[in-house]
């Protein structure tokens, strides 16, 4: 039985703690502690958790370091072995730490992730993150149970444990030892896809990451980063470069990243086209940042690739193209894809 220190990250928060702390508190297990990253909330969040639960440790920050920062600077305060990074709108099941123990019983398990469902259609996986993630060729990710914005119901189809390309920063648990040497998230992505560019980093030097089906959440989402915000947007855009020039292999970085660079322009442009220019302009700040970054990214890159233990890219990389799959071929479901 593992040791598990759950972090949450919290930022101004306090209904979302009302809402969903309960139930992780009362997580049946035997060898868990809970740590609230608090961004320097100012709405009474780290009182109400002093009076209603003094046990639960809270480790405060001086500005709000989004979910990067915050996470990577819980960890010092966490105790045991299993960190659990969990997003502060989940609500978890009570014996859902019994299973991703089983997932780390494997030594070359790095990281794992349980079933995402939606907390407003318990029936349906979540978005983020649903049965697990992966990407394609060209650095698009998806879900088991989520293409783009078609999500599935769960019907025990992805019930079986396999490898998976990334585990959601929703409810993600990694050895603590091996986040510490991965120096923790990329705080320079700030939000989204920080857990994307972890798992592949992770891989890349011969980590494995597992799926828990036995293990069930209940994620609402949707709350730091709306869907369709031009912020999201930016984010998206600009994070998914930064994760392909640090992550690709040197042969594909020199035979996809150019065709992503000009997918991401037909992308903006279609925005325009649809009557949306915030959208447009999101993608073409994500694509001016990238260049700003690209020097810092470049070192970054040389570090990282000198611990490959592969030329080639993990095996969870789906040599396909999700972008033709679904919305040329019209495959909204993840089994359908390999037809």
């Amino acid at each position: 039985m593992k040791g598990f220190s759950i972090i949450i990250v919290t930022w101004n928060a306090l209904e979302h703690l009302k809402n969903f702390l309960p139930s992780v508190t009362k997580t049946d297990y035997p060898n868990f502690e809970i740590i609230i990253a608090d961004n320097a909330s100012d709405d009474g969040s780290k009182e109400w958790i002093k009076s209603t639960y003094p046990e639960i440790k809270i480790a405060s920050f001086d500005g709000n370091y989004g979910y990067c920062g915050g996470n990577n600077r819980a960890v010092p305060f966490a105790e045991k072995e299993i960190l659990v990074f969990l997003n502060n709108d989940v609500k978890v099941n009570k014996n859902w730490l019994h299973g991703i123990n089983k997932a780390f019983s494997d030594s070359n398990i790095a990281a794992a992730q349980p079933k995402i469902r939606s907390l407003e259609q318990h029936d349906h996986f979540e978005y983020a993150g649903a049965a697990g993630g992966y990407i394609d060729k060209y650095g698009f990710p998806f879900c088991r149970g989520r293409i783009f914005n078609e999500v599935e119901k769960d019907e025990g189809q992805y019930d079986d444990k396999t490898d998976l390309f990334w585990a959601s920063g929703a409810a993600l648990a990694i050895r603590k030892d091996v986040f510490i040497g991965q120096a923790g998230f990329d705080e320079d992505f700030e939000f989204h896809m920080e857990e994307i560019d972890l798992s592949w980093r992770l891989q890349n030097q011969g980590y494995r990451i597992a799926y828990a089906p036995e293990s069930i959440v209940y994620h609402l989402g949707g709350g730091s980063l709306p869907m369709g915000s031009p912020r999201k947007v930016y984010y998206n855009f600009r994070n998914s470069l930064f994760m392909l020039w640090k992550n690709y292999s040197s042969v594909n970085l020199r035979k996809r990243f150019i065709l992503r660079i000009l997918l991401d322009i037909i992308a903006a442009w279609k925005a325009l086209y649809e009557g949306k220019p915030k959208e447009w302009l999101a993608v073409a700040k994500a694509h001016i940042h990238f260049l700003l970054n690209v020097g810092k990214l470049s070192q970054n890159r040389k570090e990282l690739q000198s611990k490959r233990v592969s030329h080639d890219e993990p095996e969870t990389m789906m040599n396909i193209s999700i972008i033709w799959k679904h919305f040329f071929r019209g495959v909204n479901r993840f089994n359908d894809l390999k037809k």
